[in-house]
């Protein structure tokens, strides 16, 4: 049974969208002078909320590629803000937005340190150099997602597609290095 009960913060969600059809960017600009559009430097114009705080990057194949959301809910609810906003500034916008979470990034608190040497050795697709990181690297088959270790307890989780993911991950990952006696507790 593990000792302590990690603490998981979802710190950023990508969620990508399409809304199938072309958009001028140039229009956008003119009607919403705070985005940004720099076409030699970058092809996406970046449109900012601050409620939910969010970057959403819009390009003129109707895709765009939504940043910074703490939650999937957050994300969608960016994604659907932009698209009405644009309606509402008179931009054509046919469709719906039809949104799929890509990336989610968590950091997580295990509550004790963990003995990454030990680990290194007996955890699977495993990866420790400390010389050039000083995070373990583990892939983990299922769910799909890589977490990075590190001595102080802390760990990174990457690579979710949804937030019971980032959970299963944690806990899978919590339980081997309970099992393996590879947390460090302090009495």
């Amino acid at each position: 049974m593990p000792q302590t009960k990690p603490i998981v913060s979802v710190e950023n969600v990508v969620a990508s969208a399409s809304v199938d059809q072309k958009i001028d960017l140039i229009e956008i600009t003119k009607k919403f002078p705070d985005t940004e559009y720099n076409p030699e430097q970058f092809p996406g114009l970046v449109f900012r909320l601050t409620k939910p705080k969010t970057a959403t990057l819009i390009f003129r194949t109707g895709k765009m590629v939504c940043t910074g959301a703490k939650s999937e809910e957050m994300a969608i609810k960016a994604v659907n803000t932009v698209v009405q906003q644009l309606r509402k500034g008179k931009v054509k916008i046919k469709k719906d937005a039809v949104i799929t979470v890509q990336n989610i990034v968590a950091s997580i608190n295990l509550g004790g340190k963990i003995h990454l040497e030990k680990a290194a050795r007996t955890l699977p697709r495993s990866m420790y150099e400390p010389e050039q990181f000083p995070g373990l690297i583990h892939r983990m088959v299922d769910p799909k997602t890589v977490l990075l270790l590190f001595a102080s307890g802390k760990l990174v989780c990457t690579g979710a597609k949804n937030e019971s993911d980032v959970y299963r991950s944690v806990h899978n990952v919590h339980a081997l290095l309970e099992e393996k006696s590879l947390m460090i507790y302090d009495e």
